[in-house]
């Protein structure tokens, strides 16, 4: 099976795998039926305090990276998330959904590279 990201801002392409959304807060504008969603993991997205000080600067996403993968290292929560993709996975495709405008910056990009190193 195959880990994903999607928009959660896009109609959804995909509603027949596992769908997770990562962002910490609910996204403007979506109805939880339209979201269409199995798990709402706030617990895994970056700190409040991260996301604002990234506030989706292209030039600060390095830095970012670093700093979340830091998070995720310290965060209680990662072994609990890791082991519940992992278990979804073998069933079935799981999707990482994201509220960001930049498909290609952000946490959810971040997040997929590192469940498919920790698998």
């Amino acid at each position: 099976m195959k880990l994903k990201l999607e928009r959660v801002y896009t109609k959804p392409a995909d509603l027949s795998g596992y769908r997770i959304l990562v962002d910490r807060l609910w996204p403007r504008g979506i109805s939880k039926v339209n979201a269409a969603l199995d798990w709402w993991a706030k617990e895994i997205a970056p700190s409040k305090e991260l996301r604002e000080w990234f506030h989706h600067d292209p030039q600060l996403f390095d830095e970012f990276k670093k700093r979340y993968l830091a998070e995720l290292a310290a965060n209680s929560f990662t072994a609990e998330f890791v082991a519940q993709v992992n278990k979804q996975l073998q069933i079935q495709d799981v999707i990482l959904l994201y509220g960001a405008k930049n498909q290609v910056d952000n946490q959810a990009v971040v997040l997929k590279e590192y469940l498919e190193k920790v698998q």
